[in-house]
């Protein structure tokens, strides 16, 4: 059996990590909850964009060679943008398909339609921003800049990212996403980029908390009756 200094010194080490641990334990908990009762389409803002954008089919395209551009194609995309055909060339060069002149980046005016064809119909634009840089922290982070933020007005604080350089559709951000994103970012205890599992801060929260553990379950067998009685029966 453990002496009572041993034991002493194990209920205060538990008692201690219990106390230093416990906010942590309970946004895991917390986060956990929420992440199994909500539909991951919605912090998704699937709700708020229409289930299949209408797609423009095209005619009387130039051909590669017709474009005002003396670099080798390695890759091509045909995007709309404001009804217009455009080839995004190389993941760099936007050039309208039908002038072969090259489009250096969107206006608000055509951000605002290919928000459109994403979005519900019956959403109404408050304001349209052009944002150029943002933080770690910022909902729109980790993609193409500059883009254009456009605010609806709804309770949820919706907004729609358009990235400039060659119209795309970005993104959908709202507050329930906004929740999500936080509580992520607690339960990962990744406070940058919130997906990297390997950080030290979780690995010693990680660690610390298995030993909390097992030290309830050491606490509850030294201090057990019935342990307590069995070792006096095999003795």
């Amino acid at each position: 059996m453990v002496n009572r200094k041993t034991a002493k010194w194990i209920r205060k080490a538990h008692r201690y990590l219990g106390i230093f641990l416990g906010i942590q334990f309970l946004m895991w908990t917390i986060s956990g909850m929420y992440f199994s009762w909500t539909d991951i389409d919605e912090i998704h803002g699937d709700h708020f964009k229409k289930s299949a954008p209408v797609q423009t089919s095209f005619d009387n395209l130039l051909g590669t060679s017709q474009l005002a551009t003396k670099e080798s194609v390695k890759s091509l995309e045909l995007l709309e943008i404001a009804n217009e055909p455009y080839y995004w060339i190389n993941e760099a060069q936007l050039y309208n398909a039908r002038t072969g002149q090259r489009k250096n980046g969107i206006s608000k005016e055509e951000a605002q339609q290919v928000a459109n064809r994403y979005m519900l119909d019956d959403l109404e634009i408050a304001k349209i921003q052009l944002v150029d840089s943002v933080g770690s922290h910022h909902e729109y982070r980790g993609r193409p800049l500059p883009a254009y933020e456009i605010l609806y007005e709804t309770p949820q604080n919706l907004k729609a990212y358009v990235a400039v350089e060659n119209g795309a559709f970005q993104t959908v951000r709202h507050r329930d996403w906004r929740w999500f994103d936080f509580l992520w970012m607690t339960h990962t205890m990744d406070y940058q980029g919130r997906d990297n599992f390997n950080t030290l801060l979780l690995r010693a929260f990680s660690l610390l908390g298995l030993i909390t553990v097992l030290s309830g379950f050491v606490l509850w067998y030294i201090s057990s009756p019935s342990i307590r009685k069995l070792e006096k029966k095999i003795k």
